[in-house]
């Protein structure tokens, strides 16, 4: 309702803003919202399946014998644990909430979380069919985004309280998860109810800001901005959380970019989106505090310009 009032008062004080009539952006506004909501969806599905493998179906403590017992160690190895999962940041949050289900530290799992997206083999692989080897984007990308995930798991483990970093149903679902009794299949029937329940609320509400963001903010008033070395990274990553598109494309949303923005504009574009679009930070909301995202996306954020002031000055 608060969209559609928006959209009406724009179109009444301000009509010129906008080149298409308010119909016409009403209907993009839908149609974006039901592509991330298609896009994602199978993904989430899947996520949640490998959940339940890992709750459910993997004897208990096998993950935890597999890491190194130093916290940093951990965090390494986990934020490389994404090039096994070839499902995109959508599916991560379900399997992230299974591996806290068996023992890992929420810190632990937030590393895989923000590393799993950009170190997933497919993004690997259409981001080199977008880029190949052009500028060191593809490389300045694995490396940044991995920097970053174990810089934010270094941050949060030092938490003097990691459970105050979870919300309340979450750790209502994993007590209820730690008592559940019958068979592996119905508790795995059982589990893949509450794990979508947790999440698709989140995933709808989530794909639905996307879309209302997309035809409520300009695009032109953006691309306005794109040849400046600093203000084209700004626009660029608000453009990144707005968009929510799937890790597993978006570098080629952005190579349509790159005769008009800066290769560091770029780059913080394909950091960005994959850790705190607005699809993801809805999702995230399931598992994790509000307090721990706002200093997530900050983390984000603040390491993203930098690696793209970098690559403006020096690359």
């Amino acid at each position: 309702m608060v969209v559609i009032a928006a959209l009406f008062l724009i179109d009444r004080f301000a009509p010129a803003l906008f080149q298409d009539a308010l119909p016409t952006r009403a209907q993009d506004g839908l149609t974006l919202a039901l592509s991330v909501l298609i896009e994602a969806l199978p993904f989430v599905v899947l996520g949640v399946v490998l959940s339940i493998v890992v709750q459910v179906w993997l004897p208990p403590n096998l993950i935890q014998r597999w890491l190194p017992r130093s916290g940093w160690a951990r965090r390494a190895v986990l934020s490389l644990l994404g090039m096994l999962i070839p499902v995109c940041e959508c599916g991560n949050v379900p399997f992230a909430r299974g591996l806290m289900m068996r023992g890992l530290a929420p810190a632990e799992a937030m590393t895989f979380l923000i590393a799993a997206p950009i170190v997933n083999p497919i993004v690997i692989i259409t981001t080199h069919a977008a880029f190949g080897f052009d500028g060191g984007i593809l490389v300045i990308r694995l490396i940044g985004g991995y920097l970053i995930a174990n810089l934010i798991g270094w941050i949060y483990s030092r938490h003097p309280d990691p459970d105050a970093m979870l919300t309340r149903q979450f750790t209502a679902t994993c007590e209820r998860v730690t008592h559940e009794h019958g068979t592996p299949t119905r508790r795995s029937l059982t589990q893949f109810i509450i794990e979508l329940r947790a999440v698709m609320p989140a995933l709808v509400i989530g794909s639905a800001l996307a879309g209302a963001v997309q035809v409520l903010v300009p695009r032109d008033m953006l691309l306005a901005i794109g040849s400046n070395p600093v203000l084209s990274i700004v626009a660029m990553m608000a453009l990144a959380m707005t968009v929510a598109i799937c890790s597993n494309v978006d570098a080629f949303f952005a190579l349509s970019f790159a005769s008009t923005f800066s290769s560091g504009a770029l780059i913080a574009f394909l950091l960005v989106g994959p850790l705190v679009d607005i699809k993801m930070l809805a999702l995230l909301r399931t598992t994790f505090t509000a307090r721990s995202l706002v200093g997530v996306v900050a983390v984000v954020l603040m390491s993203a310009f930098a690696i793209g002031i970098g690559v403006n000055v020096f690359g």
